[in-house]
């Protein structure tokens, strides 16, 4: 029976060789990457097994490289890793550049490039779920400091989505990146309505009322929702028919998390985190082999 999670100990000692993929992680236990990522191996027939790698902050650096050097084609990279990733790689993708973090990396000899397959996941997971362009929408994003709220934030103003509104605890965080992302929303051709087109806001009711106003899509990014015992992101008397609801957040298979169930009973479309987790997915597994990824049976292992 195949280990569930590998350590630098086991790279150290070889892990298995069959292993030449895995998400690197601190945790890492609870990620679906594997079903999906070994469906698309299966599929298509590739000798190959994708495991997964937990690796502590000052452990890192050592595994990608006992990794690279172990003859591994690749690697997801996840909490709390993707900045370090970004540091350590030495030639970066354009979309990792822009977002400021590395979610996938592609080993060539000595060399470990880098790329940020969120924000294009992203767009994917949009197009699939509720038939929409991100460039149309009003969006409002919850848990914009840092980590995926940043890369998903930078991808909305590339994207050059209609309205742009920040959200976030650490007030000045929100404002600063909304200062940072201004310029991809200025200059356009398009007739301005009465609201800015990029705003911060602060992380309460009335501050997030007042946003929904203004906002087709409204996407969770905080870590609300991890644990069913989580308050909800926002009330959900602000929840609207109207809205397209997204929630970063993916819950046990055959579940959905507790912010796309208020959702769907407040009359609005929902999907959560299963979606992106599919689509950045397919886009690293696209990266590693160049070709095209079995998306329905990386979805069908999903579900």
């Amino acid at each position: 029976m195949a280990k569930e999670v590998f350590t630098l100990a086991d790279l150290r000692d070889g892990a298995e060789p069959e292993m030449r993929l895995a998400v690197i992680g601190d945790p890492v236990a609870h990620s679906r990457s594997p079903q999906m990522q070994n469906a698309a191996l299966a599929k298509l027939g590739l000798p190959h097994r994708y495991g997964r790698v937990q690796l502590g902050a000052g452990e890192f650096a050592e595994g990608v490289a006992r990794m690279r050097d172990l003859g591994f084609l690749g690697a997801n990279v996840t909490l709390p890793h993707k900045v370090w990733a970004l540091r350590l790689c030495t030639d970066l993708s354009e979309g990792a550049q822009t977002l400021g973090a590395v979610n996938t990396l592609l080993f060539e000899g000595e060399k470990v490039r880098g790329f940020n397959t969120d924000g294009p996941g992203f767009v994917r997971a949009l197009r699939d779920e509720f038939g929409v362009d991100l460039h149309d929408l009003r969006v409002l994003l919850l848990g914009a400091g840092g980590g995926a709220g940043r890369a998903l934030a930078t991808q909305c103003a590339l994207a050059k989505c209609e309205r742009l509104a920040l959200v976030n605890r650490d007030f000045a965080k929100a404002r600063a990146l909304a200062a940072e992302l201004a310029p991809y929303l200025a200059h356009e051709t398009r007739l301005l309505g009465p609201t800015a087109r990029i705003v911060a806001a602060e992380f309460n009711d009335d501050s997030i009322a007042a946003e929904i106003a203004h906002t087709d899509l409204v996407v969770n990014c905080t870590p609300l929702g991890l644990r069913f015992t989580d308050p909800l992101p926002l009330h959900p008397r602000l929840l609207q028919a109207h809205l397209l609801v997204f929630d970063t957040v993916y819950a046990g298979a055959g579940s959905t998390t507790r912010l796309v169930q208020a959702a769907r009973e407040a009359g609005a479309r929902a999907a959560s985190g299963e979606a992106l987790l599919l689509h950045q997915g397919a886009l690293a597994f696209e990266i590693w082999f160049n070709r095209p990824a079995p998306i329905d049976a990386m979805r069908a292992a999903l579900r």
